[in-house]
């Protein structure tokens, strides 16, 4: 036990209670008095009650004013005893609070001007012996802790003059609580298997639980916003019937991501100033199935399956090199390849990372994620795509789509996916579309009339817009803050997302 905590049980004894703890412990700082009653409180010692009072303490000025009159009266004196004053006299005569006195004198209506501007008392002052000083009365009551009288609007007044200073006294009031005594005992704070053993816990007393404090904050984990909104894409395509599809293999051949997308082996997408292509190693082998190769072939040398192809000589090792994936339709071709032994209707879609060379700005990296989805039906149509596009969108808040005709190499037709923004009053481009080509299908064995709709958007971005990230660079690499993963909660694709 502290000798504070001891002296507040014997005045208390002594007393039965106390009004103030700061009539009382006038000297000791009202905090650490609070520190002493929660603990003798938390023993059950005694009850206490918090008491704050706002009072005003006088500045230098106003101690002045006390002692020697108001600025205002000081001026009424001043200008009875000579008759007259010029203004510009006032500062020399009572220094710089004049103005005031002057300023205040003149709203009492003490003094009026003269066309020579020379201050004279007015007739409605009568015997200045009897004119009473106000601030000064005022003062001497807050200097006495009696406001009755003294509004609002008069300590505004006050406080605006700088003449007082508001300050805040915290005392208490105490009680004997069920336990009084001038002793403190120990209480328990772990109720332990040996104390339930033995029974000792009986006649033990435990320290109460406080039950309104916060816990220390747990460290853990926690989950970077891009696969916050990633799992909410996850989420979208589960309900709508879709497999994920397997996107851990960031390296592909140039077959898979370009040759049998129908990309001409000339394409600039193909040039090192726009994929990464690997030094070692520099190739793998291409697909056992000599049909497909065939069929690829055909399909880029002299067309095939209603197409006249690009006319240019496809060359095998071309296709071996390669590259980190610049897109998850690689992944896509490698899945309709695969379902053209048992073809049926299908769904699928991936999300995950891809690889361009591409400069690097606030909008741009050399990798993002890419969200992408396929659907595999018999006899659908860009009508369809369109239908499931407003479907898909609508589930994340956005409608009221528009659709522009663009261009894709392995899709026909294709179609760029706007909504409107509200923030920047015009449509901005949210993804891309389109139905896979035959040249792509038909040369994997798939049937004819069993058609594909592909369609895409970047990760990035829609999580850019929802965490209010403008630098791409503070949302994904080296630059990322921590505290910025941890703090931010999991994301909701609303309306908001493209707003």
């Amino acid at each position: 036990m502290s000798e504070l905590q001891l002296d507040i049980l014997r005045k208390l004894d002594q007393l039965g209670h106390l009004n103030s703890t700061l009539e009382v412990f006038p000297d000791i700082d009202p905090q650490v008095v609070l520190s002493g009653l929660n603990s003798l409180k938390a023993h059950g010692k005694l009850e206490y009650t918090k008491h704050d009072t706002i009072y005003y303490t006088l500045t230098d000025e106003a101690n002045d004013i006390l002692h020697n009159g108001s600025h205002e009266v000081k001026l009424l004196h001043l200008v009875n005893q000579l008759g007259k004053l010029e203004i510009k006299d006032v500062v020399s005569h009572l220094g710089p609070n004049g103005k005031v006195g002057q300023a205040r004198a003149f709203k009492n209506g003490w003094i009026i001007k003269t066309k020579d501007n020379e201050l004279t008392v007015s007739e409605k002052v009568g015997d200045i012996n009897e004119v009473q000083d106000e601030t000064r009365e005022f003062l001497l009551k807050i200097d006495s802790r009696d406001l009755s009288g003294i509004n609002d609007k008069v300590l505004n007044d006050l406080k605006k003059r700088k003449l007082i200073t508001a300050k805040k006294e915290v005392t208490f009031s105490v009680t004997k609580g069920d336990d009084f005594s001038l002793e403190l005992a120990k209480l328990e704070t772990d109720l332990t298997s040996d104390m339930v053993l033995s029974g000792s816990y009986k006649d033990l007393k435990f320290k109460p639980y406080n039950f309104n404090s916060k816990g220390l904050e747990p460290h853990s984990g926690a989950l970077h916003p891009l696969n916050k909104v990633r799992e909410e894409f996850r989420q979208i395509f589960f309900s709508m019937g879709f497999t994920e599809m397997p996107s851990n293999q960031y390296v592909e051949t140039g077959f898979w991501n370009f040759d049998t997308l129908f990309v001409p082996q000339q394409h600039p997408a193909r040039d090192v100033q726009d994929t990464f292509y690997l030094k070692d190693p520099i190739k793998s082998d291409l697909p056992e199935d000599k049909v497909y190769m065939d069929n690829i072939r055909a399909v880029h040398e002299q067309g095939k399956y209603n197409s006249i192809g690009y006319r240019y000589t496809w060359k095998p090792e071309e296709s071996q090199k390669l590259v980190l994936r610049t897109h998850t339709t690689a992944i896509s071709a490698a899945m309709l390849h695969k379902l053209a032994e048992n073809p049926k209707p299908a769904r699928y879609f991936s999300i995950d990372r891809v690889f361009r060379n591409e400069a690097v700005d606030a909008t741009h990296l050399a990798e993002f994620h890419q969200v992408e989805g396929v659907l595999a039906d018999y006899n659908i149509t860009l009508g369809d795509l369109i239908q499931f596009m407003e479907d898909f969108f609508a589930k994340m808040g956005v409608t009221g789509l528009r659709f522009k005709p663009t261009y894709n190499p392995y899709t026909e037709p294709s179609m760029e996916v706007y909504s409107w923004h509200e923030g920047l009053s015009k449509w901005v481009e949210i993804g891309n579309s389109g139905m896979f080509r035959p040249e792509m299908l038909e040369a994997m064995g798939l049937p004819k009339d069993l058609r594909v709709l592909g369609w895409g958007l970047s990760l990035e971005r829609p999580t850019m817009i929802k965490y209010g990230v403008k630098n791409i660079r503070e949302l994904l690499g080296h630059k990322v803050a921590l505290d910025f993963i941890a703090s931010n909660p999991a994301a909701r694709l609303d309306e908001d997302l493209y707003e």
